[in-house]
């Protein structure tokens, strides 16, 4: 279901959303020097359904809890996996969470891509850094339908080669799903033989039917900003532009004002949100 703001319907929530379901780890393995994903499976082994571009609130027991793009495949509700980076308290007892750990998780929270709605056009990813991750679902999606979709790309920056993410993944995609990845780095090495310079570039050069093409951002929000204004300058429409605006969720409901963007709650009116929604809203500095 798409709202009259041209972003999806938040899906049913649990009766108690505060209350947190347990989950046990199962898998822990390290992508980055600072990036881990868990896959985690509930206690109660009851399936729990959700939308690419959803988040959940990850609660490490004794510590807190924090907002996580999910990344695993919506395809398996049987399981989660959450790409985590190590940036605090929480998330570093979250990413130390050794197989057999349980925890704590509320949600899935807030609004989806909407993939299908690319069905039959072009459809193009741009991923900044650990943005990559809330895409994975979303690229899960169009991989498992690829006769539907025309042109695919994926457009991924990262800092340095050494931070690039699901490396395994991004060639599996390309030579197994017929996707264009195309990948860049702010700083490669000496050893590095790949691009070198921002994911906007990409862009500009990036071979897709602009009128007909779904486009999805992800990354942070001064490359959203910058990718967003390349896109709609190739002809993508607003409403065919989304784009993931997490910030500080807390409650996750929509109560307690953290996440507000002026009239826009992110936890259930976002994250994922129509540039035609946030054009007028990210170039105001203050909010």
């Amino acid at each position: 279901m798409t709202t009259l703001a041209g972003r999806a319907s938040p899906a049913p929530r649990p009766a108690d959303p505060f209350l947190p379901r347990p989950f046990v780890v199962r898998d822990h393995r390290q992508d980055t020097r600072d990036t881990y994903t868990l896959v985690l499976e509930p206690v109660d082994e009851a399936p729990l359904e959700f939308a690419a571009g959803q988040f959940t609130m990850m609660h490490a027991f004794g510590v807190g809890e924090a907002p996580i793009s999910i990344s695993g495949d919506p395809a398996r509700s049987d399981r989660l996996e959450h790409t985590i980076r190590n940036v605090g308290a929480v998330t570093r007892a979250l990413v130390h969470a050794a197989p057999g750990t349980e925890l704590g998780i509320r949600g899935p929270f807030g609004t989806g891509w909407e993939v299908s709605s690319g069905s039959g056009g072009d459809v193009v990813f741009v991923a900044g850094g650990i943005g990559l991750a809330p895409l994975r679902p979303a690229i899960l999606e169009v991989c498992a339908a690829r006769a539907r979709y025309g042109r695919v790309l994926l457009l991924y920056g990262a800092r340095t080669p050494e931070d690039i993410l699901y490396g395994d993944d991004l060639r599996r995609w390309a030579q197994d799903h017929d996707i264009d990845v195309q990948v860049t780095v702010d700083n490669g090495q000496h050893a590095w033989r790949g691009r070198v310079g921002l994911v906007t570039q990409l862009i500009t050069r990036g071979g897709f039917d602009a009128a007909n093409t779904l486009a999805l951002v992800c990354g942070p929000e001064v490359m959203m900003r910058y990718a967003a204004m390349a896109l709609a300058d190739r002809g993508v429409p607003p409403s065919r532009l989304r784009l993931s605006m997490e910030r500080n969720m807390k409650c996750g409901v929509g109560l307690c004002g953290h996440c507000q963007l002026r009239e826009h709650f992110l936890c259930v009116d976002g994250p994922v949100l129509t540039y035609a929604v946030l054009e007028p809203l990210m170039s105001r500095a203050e909010l």
